[in-house]
Protein backbone atom coordinates (compact mmCIF):
# COMPACT_ATOMS: atom_id res chain seq x y z
CA UNK A 1 0.00 0.00 0.00
CA UNK A 2 2.89 2.58 0.91
CA UNK A 3 4.44 1.62 -2.69
CA UNK A 4 1.42 2.60 -4.44
CA UNK A 5 0.54 5.61 -2.72
CA UNK A 6 4.38 6.73 -3.62
CA UNK A 7 3.53 5.21 -7.24
CA UNK A 8 0.30 6.86 -7.45
CA UNK A 9 2.17 10.87 -6.04
CA UNK A 10 4.96 10.57 -9.25
CA UNK A 11 2.63 9.95 -11.41
CA UNK A 12 0.60 12.96 -9.95
CA UNK A 13 4.26 14.74 -10.82
CA UNK A 14 4.68 13.69 -13.95
CA UNK A 15 1.31 14.91 -14.96
CA UNK A 16 2.24 18.25 -13.40
CA UNK A 17 4.65 18.63 -15.84
CA UNK A 18 2.90 18.45 -19.04
CA UNK A 19 -0.05 20.32 -17.62
CA UNK A 20 2.18 23.48 -16.55
CA UNK A 21 3.98 23.25 -20.27
CA UNK A 22 1.06 22.89 -21.65
CA UNK A 23 -0.64 26.21 -20.01
CA UNK A 24 2.62 28.40 -20.68
CA UNK A 25 3.03 27.39 -24.19
CA UNK A 26 -1.00 27.84 -24.69
CA UNK A 27 -0.46 31.08 -24.30
CA UNK A 28 2.84 31.61 -25.90
CA UNK A 29 2.07 29.80 -29.46
CA UNK A 30 -0.24 32.54 -31.00
CA UNK A 31 -1.21 32.86 -35.04
CA UNK A 32 1.30 34.42 -37.37
CA UNK A 33 0.89 37.67 -37.77
CA UNK A 34 2.64 40.73 -40.07
CA UNK A 35 2.34 42.10 -43.58
CA UNK A 36 5.17 40.85 -45.75
CA UNK A 37 7.24 43.35 -47.53
CA UNK A 38 7.12 45.06 -50.63
CA UNK A 39 8.52 42.74 -53.35
CA UNK A 40 7.49 39.63 -51.43
CA UNK A 41 7.35 36.61 -53.78
CA UNK A 42 5.97 33.30 -51.54
CA UNK A 43 7.04 30.39 -53.96
CA UNK A 44 4.45 27.28 -52.71
CA UNK A 45 6.24 24.38 -53.11
CA UNK A 46 4.89 20.59 -53.30
CA UNK A 47 6.45 17.58 -53.37
CA UNK A 48 4.26 15.15 -54.87
CA UNK A 49 4.29 10.95 -55.85
CA UNK A 50 1.27 9.38 -56.46
CA UNK A 51 -0.62 12.26 -55.06
CA UNK A 52 -3.97 12.34 -58.07
CA UNK A 53 -7.07 12.08 -54.94
CA UNK A 54 -5.16 15.63 -53.43
CA UNK A 55 -3.21 17.74 -56.14
CA UNK A 56 -6.69 19.50 -57.58
CA UNK A 57 -8.07 20.64 -54.09
CA UNK A 58 -4.20 21.53 -52.80
CA UNK A 59 -3.75 24.03 -55.99
CA UNK A 60 -6.86 25.23 -56.11
CA UNK A 61 -6.47 26.56 -52.69
CA UNK A 62 -3.25 27.97 -52.99
CA UNK A 63 -4.18 29.69 -56.40
CA UNK A 64 -6.90 31.57 -53.95
CA UNK A 65 -3.92 33.06 -51.86
CA UNK A 66 -4.36 37.00 -51.12
CA UNK A 67 -2.35 39.59 -49.70
CA UNK A 68 1.39 38.69 -52.00
CA UNK A 69 2.68 37.67 -54.94
CA UNK A 70 2.89 33.98 -55.54
CA UNK A 71 4.00 31.17 -57.58
CA UNK A 72 3.57 27.61 -57.19
CA UNK A 73 6.14 24.82 -58.39
CA UNK A 74 5.04 21.16 -58.11
CA UNK A 75 7.90 18.37 -58.13
CA UNK A 76 6.34 15.08 -59.70
CA UNK A 77 8.44 12.69 -57.89
CA UNK A 78 8.34 9.30 -60.19
CA UNK A 79 4.19 9.47 -60.09
CA UNK A 80 2.48 6.35 -61.75
CA UNK A 81 -0.85 7.99 -61.49
CA UNK A 82 -2.65 10.85 -63.11
CA UNK A 83 -0.48 13.48 -60.84
CA UNK A 84 1.39 15.11 -63.51
CA UNK A 85 -1.40 15.31 -66.10
CA UNK A 86 -3.41 17.27 -63.15
CA UNK A 87 -0.92 20.02 -62.56
CA UNK A 88 0.10 20.40 -66.44
CA UNK A 89 -3.95 20.80 -66.61
CA UNK A 90 -3.86 23.48 -64.04
CA UNK A 91 -0.59 25.22 -65.78
CA UNK A 92 -1.72 25.93 -68.72
CA UNK A 93 -4.53 27.75 -67.60
CA UNK A 94 -3.11 29.87 -64.51
CA UNK A 95 1.01 30.77 -65.67
CA UNK A 96 1.70 30.97 -61.60
CA UNK A 97 1.76 26.96 -61.83
CA UNK A 98 4.58 25.05 -62.97
CA UNK A 99 5.50 21.41 -62.96
CA UNK A 100 8.91 19.77 -62.45
CA UNK A 101 10.24 16.29 -62.82
CA UNK A 102 12.26 14.94 -60.10
CA UNK A 103 15.56 13.08 -61.64
CA UNK A 104 16.37 9.82 -60.04
CA UNK A 105 17.00 9.99 -56.72
CA UNK A 106 20.54 9.77 -55.92
CA UNK A 107 22.24 7.17 -53.42
CA UNK A 108 21.88 8.96 -50.24
CA UNK A 109 19.10 10.76 -50.17
CA UNK A 110 15.07 10.34 -49.01
CA UNK A 111 12.90 11.00 -51.78
CA UNK A 112 10.64 13.94 -50.30
CA UNK A 113 14.32 15.75 -48.82
CA UNK A 114 15.46 15.34 -52.60
CA UNK A 115 12.05 16.58 -54.21
CA UNK A 116 12.72 19.31 -51.94
CA UNK A 117 16.27 20.64 -52.60
CA UNK A 118 14.89 20.27 -56.24
CA UNK A 119 11.77 22.48 -55.72
CA UNK A 120 13.95 24.89 -53.84
CA UNK A 121 16.37 25.16 -57.13
CA UNK A 122 13.69 25.86 -59.35
CA UNK A 123 11.70 28.87 -57.16
CA UNK A 124 12.28 32.18 -57.82
CA UNK A 125 10.77 33.36 -54.71
CA UNK A 126 12.18 35.45 -51.64
CA UNK A 127 10.29 33.01 -49.57
CA UNK A 128 9.67 29.05 -49.84
CA UNK A 129 6.70 27.79 -48.25
CA UNK A 130 6.89 24.08 -48.51
CA UNK A 131 3.42 22.26 -47.91
CA UNK A 132 2.23 18.37 -48.32
CA UNK A 133 0.10 18.08 -51.53
CA UNK A 134 -2.47 16.97 -48.61
CA UNK A 135 -2.38 20.80 -47.17
CA UNK A 136 -5.58 22.81 -48.00
CA UNK A 137 -3.84 26.54 -47.55
CA UNK A 138 -6.27 29.32 -46.16
CA UNK A 139 -6.62 32.12 -48.55
CA UNK A 140 -4.04 34.42 -46.07
CA UNK A 141 -2.19 31.56 -45.07
CA UNK A 142 1.07 32.98 -47.56
CA UNK A 143 0.83 36.39 -47.40
CA UNK A 144 0.62 35.97 -43.13
CA UNK A 145 3.32 33.33 -42.82
CA UNK A 146 5.80 35.60 -44.75
CA UNK A 147 4.66 38.54 -42.76
CA UNK A 148 5.37 36.84 -39.35
CA UNK A 149 8.93 36.39 -40.68
CA UNK A 150 9.38 39.58 -41.90
CA UNK A 151 7.87 41.01 -38.76
CA UNK A 152 9.88 38.72 -36.37
CA UNK A 153 13.19 38.44 -38.51
CA UNK A 154 12.73 34.37 -38.34
CA UNK A 155 14.48 32.63 -40.94
CA UNK A 156 11.28 29.59 -40.76
CA UNK A 157 7.84 30.15 -39.97
CA UNK A 158 6.23 26.78 -39.51
CA UNK A 159 2.99 25.21 -37.76
CA UNK A 160 0.58 22.65 -38.23
CA UNK A 161 -2.19 22.74 -39.87
CA UNK A 162 -5.49 21.68 -38.57
CA UNK A 163 -6.01 18.32 -38.62
CA UNK A 164 -8.72 16.59 -40.18
CA UNK A 165 -9.68 13.53 -38.45
CA UNK A 166 -12.71 11.31 -39.83
CA UNK A 167 -11.39 7.40 -38.48
CA UNK A 168 -11.00 5.63 -35.29
CA UNK A 169 -7.39 4.81 -36.57
CA UNK A 170 -6.79 8.80 -37.49
CA UNK A 171 -7.80 9.63 -33.41
CA UNK A 172 -5.95 7.30 -31.91
CA UNK A 173 -2.96 8.37 -33.51
CA UNK A 174 -2.97 12.13 -35.17
CA UNK A 175 -3.67 13.61 -32.10
CA UNK A 176 -0.13 12.94 -30.60
CA UNK A 177 1.30 15.62 -32.92
CA UNK A 178 0.09 18.74 -31.33
CA UNK A 179 -0.01 17.03 -27.93
CA UNK A 180 3.56 16.52 -27.59
CA UNK A 181 4.38 20.16 -29.53
CA UNK A 182 2.54 21.95 -26.76
CA UNK A 183 2.67 19.80 -23.72
CA UNK A 184 6.05 18.52 -24.05
CA UNK A 185 8.55 21.09 -25.83
CA UNK A 186 9.88 24.07 -23.24
CA UNK A 187 8.52 26.97 -25.18
CA UNK A 188 6.62 25.66 -27.79
CA UNK A 189 8.80 26.22 -30.40
CA UNK A 190 8.99 29.71 -30.20
CA UNK A 191 11.87 31.49 -31.73
CA UNK A 192 12.63 33.58 -28.29
CA UNK A 193 15.43 30.49 -27.75
CA UNK A 194 18.17 29.84 -30.88
CA UNK A 195 19.01 26.23 -29.05
CA UNK A 196 18.78 23.49 -31.42
CA UNK A 197 17.36 20.83 -28.74
CA UNK A 198 14.31 23.22 -28.45
CA UNK A 199 13.77 23.12 -31.95
CA UNK A 200 10.76 22.12 -33.88
CA UNK A 201 9.17 22.08 -36.99
CA UNK A 202 6.26 20.68 -38.94
CA UNK A 203 7.14 19.64 -42.46
CA UNK A 204 3.73 20.07 -43.70
CA UNK A 205 3.28 23.63 -43.41
CA UNK A 206 7.13 25.53 -43.45
CA UNK A 207 8.40 28.66 -44.52
CA UNK A 208 11.67 29.71 -44.89
CA UNK A 209 13.35 33.29 -46.40
CA UNK A 210 15.36 32.48 -49.03
CA UNK A 211 18.84 33.41 -47.80
CA UNK A 212 18.65 31.46 -44.44
CA UNK A 213 17.81 28.25 -46.64
CA UNK A 214 20.72 29.05 -48.94
CA UNK A 215 23.21 29.80 -46.14
CA UNK A 216 22.30 26.42 -44.09
CA UNK A 217 22.64 24.51 -47.32
CA UNK A 218 19.42 23.56 -47.61
CA UNK A 219 17.58 20.45 -47.53
CA UNK A 220 20.78 19.06 -49.28
CA UNK A 221 22.78 19.49 -45.88
CA UNK A 222 19.99 17.31 -44.39
CA UNK A 223 19.60 14.57 -47.14
CA UNK A 224 19.71 11.36 -45.59
CA UNK A 225 16.63 12.32 -43.35
CA UNK A 226 13.24 11.47 -42.87
CA UNK A 227 11.94 13.92 -40.45
CA UNK A 228 13.14 17.02 -42.68
CA UNK A 229 10.94 19.59 -41.09
CA UNK A 230 12.88 18.94 -38.00
CA UNK A 231 15.87 18.41 -39.12
CA UNK A 232 15.96 21.78 -41.23
CA UNK A 233 14.71 23.66 -37.86
CA UNK A 234 18.14 22.15 -36.08
CA UNK A 235 19.83 23.37 -38.82
CA UNK A 236 18.77 26.83 -38.94
CA UNK A 237 19.19 27.37 -35.61
CA UNK A 238 23.02 25.77 -34.96
CA UNK A 239 23.25 28.31 -38.40
CA UNK A 240 22.18 31.45 -35.78
CA UNK A 241 18.53 31.84 -37.52
CA UNK A 242 15.74 31.89 -35.48
CA UNK A 243 12.81 29.58 -36.12
CA UNK A 244 9.39 30.03 -34.98
CA UNK A 245 6.42 27.76 -34.57
CA UNK A 246 2.84 29.47 -35.37
CA UNK A 247 -0.77 28.06 -34.32
CA UNK A 248 -1.28 26.51 -37.78
CA UNK A 249 -4.90 25.35 -37.36
CA UNK A 250 -6.52 29.02 -38.62
CA UNK A 251 -3.96 28.82 -42.05
CA UNK A 252 -4.93 25.77 -43.06
CA UNK A 253 -6.13 22.01 -42.90
CA UNK A 254 -4.51 18.53 -43.59
CA UNK A 255 -5.51 14.99 -43.68
CA UNK A 256 -3.07 13.31 -43.03
CA UNK A 257 -4.59 9.34 -43.48
CA UNK A 258 -7.72 7.59 -43.30
CA UNK A 259 -6.69 4.45 -42.05
CA UNK A 260 -5.00 2.84 -39.39
CA UNK A 261 -2.37 0.92 -41.22
CA UNK A 262 -1.32 3.99 -42.85
CA UNK A 263 -1.16 6.00 -39.45
CA UNK A 264 1.26 3.52 -37.95
CA UNK A 265 3.18 3.08 -41.21
CA UNK A 266 3.47 7.33 -41.79
CA UNK A 267 4.16 7.72 -38.03
CA UNK A 268 7.12 4.67 -38.06
CA UNK A 269 8.78 6.23 -40.98
CA UNK A 270 10.07 9.48 -38.41
CA UNK A 271 9.88 7.78 -34.83
CA UNK A 272 14.06 6.94 -35.25
CA UNK A 273 14.79 10.74 -35.87
CA UNK A 274 12.78 11.67 -32.70
CA UNK A 275 11.46 10.13 -29.76
CA UNK A 276 12.71 6.41 -30.79
CA UNK A 277 16.08 6.22 -29.73
CA UNK A 278 17.67 3.82 -27.04
CA UNK A 279 18.39 6.68 -24.82
CA UNK A 280 15.36 8.88 -25.14
CA UNK A 281 12.46 5.91 -25.96
CA UNK A 282 12.66 4.60 -21.94
CA UNK A 283 12.58 8.24 -20.78
CA UNK A 284 9.37 9.29 -22.91
CA UNK A 285 7.73 5.59 -21.97
CA UNK A 286 7.96 6.84 -18.06
CA UNK A 287 7.17 10.21 -19.14
CA UNK A 288 4.21 9.52 -21.37
CA UNK A 289 3.08 6.19 -19.11
CA UNK A 290 3.36 7.72 -16.31
CA UNK A 291 1.68 10.70 -16.40
CA UNK A 292 -1.26 9.51 -18.63
CA UNK A 293 -1.48 5.63 -18.16
CA UNK A 294 0.06 4.59 -14.34
CA UNK A 295 -2.56 6.60 -12.91
CA UNK A 296 -5.21 4.11 -13.30
CA UNK A 297 -3.47 1.07 -11.94
CA UNK A 298 -3.46 3.14 -8.65
CA UNK A 299 -7.59 4.47 -8.54
CA UNK A 300 -9.12 4.92 -6.67
CA UNK A 301 -6.18 6.86 -4.97
CA UNK A 302 -6.45 11.28 -4.75
CA UNK A 303 -3.39 11.29 -6.23
CA UNK A 304 -4.18 8.91 -9.29
CA UNK A 305 -8.20 10.72 -9.62
CA UNK A 306 -5.91 14.31 -9.89
CA UNK A 307 -3.33 12.88 -12.31
CA UNK A 308 -6.05 11.70 -14.68
CA UNK A 309 -8.07 14.63 -14.32
CA UNK A 310 -4.94 17.09 -15.07
CA UNK A 311 -4.35 14.60 -18.34
CA UNK A 312 -7.55 14.96 -19.76
CA UNK A 313 -8.32 18.51 -18.51
CA UNK A 314 -5.05 19.08 -20.38
CA UNK A 315 -6.21 17.28 -23.56
CA UNK A 316 -9.58 18.78 -24.02
CA UNK A 317 -7.83 22.53 -23.71
CA UNK A 318 -5.12 21.54 -26.18
CA UNK A 319 -7.64 19.38 -28.43
CA UNK A 320 -9.99 22.65 -28.82
CA UNK A 321 -7.34 25.36 -29.08
CA UNK A 322 -6.33 23.19 -32.30
CA UNK A 323 -10.27 22.48 -33.69
CA UNK A 324 -9.41 18.76 -33.56
CA UNK A 325 -12.91 16.86 -32.69
CA UNK A 326 -14.05 16.93 -29.27
CA UNK A 327 -14.81 12.83 -29.42
CA UNK A 328 -11.44 11.97 -29.94
CA UNK A 329 -10.58 13.34 -26.04
CA UNK A 330 -11.98 10.70 -24.30
CA UNK A 331 -9.90 8.54 -26.44
CA UNK A 332 -6.41 10.24 -25.04
CA UNK A 333 -5.06 7.14 -23.21
CA UNK A 334 -5.21 4.93 -26.30
CA UNK A 335 -3.32 7.36 -28.07
CA UNK A 336 -0.68 7.99 -25.78
CA UNK A 337 -0.96 4.10 -25.55
CA UNK A 338 -0.67 3.81 -29.34
CA UNK A 339 1.84 6.75 -30.02
CA UNK A 340 4.57 4.73 -27.84
CA UNK A 341 2.89 1.35 -29.34
CA UNK A 342 4.54 2.94 -32.64
CA UNK A 343 7.63 4.53 -31.39
CA UNK A 344 9.46 1.25 -29.38
CA UNK A 345 8.32 -0.93 -32.89
CA UNK A 346 10.40 1.40 -34.46
CA UNK A 347 13.52 1.43 -32.02
CA UNK A 348 13.02 -2.78 -32.39
CA UNK A 349 12.97 -2.64 -36.09
CA UNK A 350 15.64 -0.55 -36.67
CA UNK A 351 18.00 -2.18 -34.33
CA UNK A 352 17.00 -5.44 -36.21
CA UNK A 353 18.37 -3.70 -39.20
CA UNK A 354 14.86 -3.21 -40.60
CA UNK A 355 14.04 -0.39 -43.25
CA UNK A 356 11.07 2.19 -42.74
CA UNK A 357 9.27 2.48 -46.08
CA UNK A 358 7.26 5.01 -47.08
CA UNK A 359 5.28 4.93 -50.99
CA UNK A 360 7.30 2.63 -52.45
CA UNK A 361 10.57 3.25 -50.97
CA UNK A 362 12.76 1.96 -48.01
CA UNK A 363 14.97 3.96 -46.05
CA UNK A 364 17.32 2.83 -43.33
CA UNK A 365 16.76 6.25 -41.56
CA UNK A 366 19.46 7.93 -39.46
CA UNK A 367 18.32 7.20 -36.07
Amino acid sequence: MVADFTWAWIALALATFPATMGVINLFLVRPPEGRPADGTLVSVLIPARNEEANIAACLDAVLASQGVAIEIVVMDDGSTDRTAEIVLGYAARDARVRLEQAPPLPAGWTGKVHACQRLADAARGTHLLFIDADVRLAPDAAATMAGHAARTGAGMVTGVPRQIIGSLGEAATVPMINFLLICYLPGGGRAFTKRSGMAAACGQLLLVERGAYDHTGGHAAVKGVLHDGLALARLMRDAGHATEIVEGAGIATCRMYTTFADCWSGFSKNAREGMATPVGLPVWTAMLAGAHLWPFVFLPSTAAIIALALGFALRAAVTLRVREPWWTIPLHPLTVAVALAIQWTALVRGLMGKPAGWKGRAYQGTG
